[in-house]
C-alpha cells in the first residue's frame, strides 16, 4: 500500500485514516515463516501546525519455535508507532528514531512495518521467559520431565564440592 503525503507536506491540514491487513507471507525469521494470519495496521497520519505525524498501532500473530526447547509456541505482539514524517532530514544531528523520511512525497507501507517488525522483534525468541530448555545429555525437555543425567562439576569448582561434601 502506498501512502501519498502530497496534501500533508502542502499543509492542507487533513488527514487520513489506516485501518489495513498487510499479507507477510514472505516474512522469515531464523528458518521460519511467523506470520500466517498477517499484519494488522490501524492509526492515523494528520497535519498540525505544519507538521505531519503518523501515528500507527501494528499488532499481530506470531507463530515460533522456542530457541530454548524448540517447542512450538503462539504469542500476539502489538507495538506503536509514533513518528514525524518529513521529505528530507535537515540536520544530520536529528535523532532519525524519530522521523521518517519519504521520497517523492510518497510512503510504502508494507516496505516500512516490515522492517519495523524486523527491528521491534527480540534475537532470541522463547516460549516464555522462565523456559528451562532441553538437557545436555539426554535431550530431554526440562519443561515438561524431569531427567535423571547428573550435572558436569568445572574441574576448577571441584575442591569445593568436597568441602560441601563434608559437611
Amino acid at each position: 500500500m502506498q501512502l501519498k503525503f502530497s496534501d500533508l507536506f502542502n499543509f492542507n491540514n487533513e488527514s487520513f485514516e489506516i485501518d489495513e491487513k498487510l499479507s507477510f507471507d514472505d516474512f522469515e525469521y531464523s528458518t521460519y515463516k511467523p506470520l500466517k494470519n498477517g499484519v494488522f495496521v490501524k492509526g492515523r497520519v494528520y497535519c498540525k501546525v505544519d507538521v505531519v505525524y503518523m501515528d500507527l498501532n501494528i499488532s499481530f500473530d506470531f507463530f515460533g519455535i522456542c530457541d530454548r526447547c524448540a517447542e512450538d509456541f503462539e504469542r500476539k505482539y502489538s507495538f506503536d508507532i509514533n513518528k514525524i514524517v518529513v521529505r528530507k532530514l535537515e540536520n544530520e544531528d536529528d535523532d532519525f528514531d524519530d522521523f521518517v523520511v519519504v521520497e517523492n512525497e510518497t510512503l510504502d507501507l508494507d516496505d516500512y512495518i516490515f522492517q519495523e517488525i524486523q527491528l521491534f522483534l527480540p534475537q532470541k525468541m522463547l516460549c516464555s521467559e522462565d523456559c528451562k530448555g532441553l538437557c545436555p545429555k539426554c535431550g530431554k525437555n526440562l519443561n515438561k520431565e524431569k531427567c535423571s543425567c547428573e550435572k558436569e562439576v568445572d574441574p576448577r569448582m571441584s575442591a569445593l564440592l568436597q568441602l560441601l561434601e563434608q559437611e
